[in-house]
């Protein structure tokens, strides 16, 4: 699914401490209504471990992403002691199809720029950018 996130992600660690960011994409569906509006899903997703991190480094609140994954339903028991469900995609792989207009990204410093995408490293310090569409 491609959308827009709709608030900045949320890092969080589990108590053995590893990694799980949550965010909300705003989806559009493909066709409008009779109004000539396009009816918008909000779909949360979840990321773990070095996906998480990694998103949570450029991530932020509007920009276009592309998420794919699989869809996961949970029950837990709410602070009211009501049973509830959650429905949220578990995210298997992770695009930046937007960047930071202001060019800031939360990394750390160091000597290199990498971050994971689809479970493996890029450098993007490299000049093999020749298919980059910027």
């Amino acid at each position: 699914m491609i959308g827009r996130l709709t608030r900045d992600p949320e890092l969080s660690y589990t108590t053995s401490g590893i990694a799980r960011l949550k965010f909300s994409l705003a989806v559009e569906r493909n066709y409008t209504s009779q109004q000539g509006e396009r009816p918008v899903d909000f779909i949360d997703i979840v990321c773990w471990r070095n996906l998480a991190e990694n998103c949570n480094k450029y991530l932020r609140k509007g920009l276009m992403t592309a998420v794919s994954g699989s869809l996961q339903i949970r029950s837990f028991e709410g602070n009211d002691g009501q049973k509830r469900r959650i429905a949220e995609v578990v995210a298997d792989e992770v695009r930046f199809l937007e960047w930071p207009k202001d060019g800031t990204v939360n990394t750390p410093p160091g000597p290199k720029n990498n971050f994971e995408d689809f479970g493996r490293e890029i450098n993007l310090d490299e000049e093999e950018d020749n298919d980059l569409p910027f």
